[in-house]
């Protein structure tokens, strides 16, 4: 097993560049994955990994091999799509060992490899069946066994599970963890969903238009993001955010009873900020505000209560108390000013100490 090294790649596409001089590096053993709304370029720099797009400029390395101009079959890597894209006339067994078998390995390894990658997945009763005999999960576990069999350096996953229905989307989030603990190889991951990015990764890697944003362990970027996209992308529901003006020191907010003293750089007189709150911070004081209730959705153990800010922001609060689901009246919010986020309201960085 192998790390990936990316050093300032671009990727073009005639005259448009879509990925922008990313520099990267991937440990061995790491799970590393890429997130990021749709159109940011994680996919493509997923194919890019692969060798299934070109590299524009730059250098991409796998181990101590320079692979930026190598052939997809000669990276030491497997990758698993969003499609199964299984064979429906052979064998789950077929199906698994159909890369070794075109590249003329002895049945009997074959066999082998299979045995084992099936172990690893609980695929042994299945491997007589054929896809349509399959569940969803079922079909994408042998899509990952058949990458398994060809004992790769990294595995690439291109969003798997987002065909998946939500059960089986939790349960195979489980079953990738548990294979990566098992087999400790370097992975690296795509996917839009934030849930998925925080629940399996070592190192989350979070793009925009082409850029690297951020790169940290989930908990790291949930605690300490360094802009208002990190902050919120990352954490389910996402930070709230309410607009601001900083005035003598301190930052007024519109709906808010008194200015928030922050010990913080805070910029010149008059800057438009935007203080960031996640939902958990917040409590919701019935006694007055000027905050709209719309709704409430209560869950079970933990309720979300949508109020809406003076200024027309959007604002959730997560509590444990269940709540009345009808909307109408107003409410005030209490917080601990430590847990207040401040972004610069033009180009979204953060606000520092």
């Amino acid at each position: 097993m192998s790390g990936v090294e990316l050093q300032n790649v671009v990727k073009r596409f005639g005259d448009v560049e879509v990925i922008h001089g990313v520099d990267l590096k991937v440990d061995h053993g790491e799970f590393c994955v890429f997130v990021g709304p749709s159109g940011c370029g994680k996919s493509t720099l997923l194919r890019m990994i692969a060798g299934l797009e070109e590299t524009t400029a730059g250098a991409i390395r796998i181990g101590d091999a320079d692979v930026t101009h190598a052939e997809s079959a000669e990276r030491g890597i497997a990758m698993v799509f969003q499609t199964y894209a299984l064979y429906p006339h052979m064998t789950v067994a077929e199906n698994m060992g159909f890369g070794l078998k075109m590249n003329g390995h002895p049945k009997a390894e074959i066999a082998a490899k299979v045995r084992e990658a099936a172990d690893i997945l609980k695929l042994e009763p299945l491997l007589k069946r054929k896809p349509a005999a399959l569940s969803g999960g079922q079909r994408q576990r042998v899509a990952i066994g058949r990458a398994i069999t060809r004992g790769p350096q990294v595995f690439l996953f291109d969003e798997p599970l987002s065909n998946l229905d939500a059960e089986l989307r939790v349960e195979m989030r489980a079953e990738i963890a548990r294979l990566h603990r098992e087999i400790g190889a370097t992975m690296i991951y795509v996917t839009h969903d934030q849930v998925e990015a925080m629940t399996m990764a070592d190192k989350i890697v979070v793009l925009r238009a082409g850029n690297i944003e951020q790169v940290g362990a989930p908990m790291d970027l949930y605690d300490d993001p360094d802009n208002r996209f990190v902050a919120g992308f990352i954490g389910s529901p996402s930070m709230n955010f309410l607009a601001g003006t900083v005035k003598a020191g301190a930052i007024e907010v519109p709906g808010l009873e008194s200015a928030l003293n922050l010990p913080l750089a805070l910029p010149p007189e008059g800057t438009k900020v935007e203080i960031g709150l996640r939902p958990n911070a917040l409590k919701i004081d019935a006694e007055s505000g000027a905050f709209k209730v719309d709704m409430a959705e209560n869950l079970g153990g933990v309720s979300y209560a949508h109020l809406r800010a003076p200024s027309g922001e959007r604002v959730i609060v997560e509590t444990d108390q269940r709540l009345s689901a009808a909307g109408g009246g107003t409410v005030g919010l209490r917080f601990d000013p430590a847990d207040v986020y401040v972004f610069r309201a033009d180009d979204g960085a953060r606000v520092r100490a």
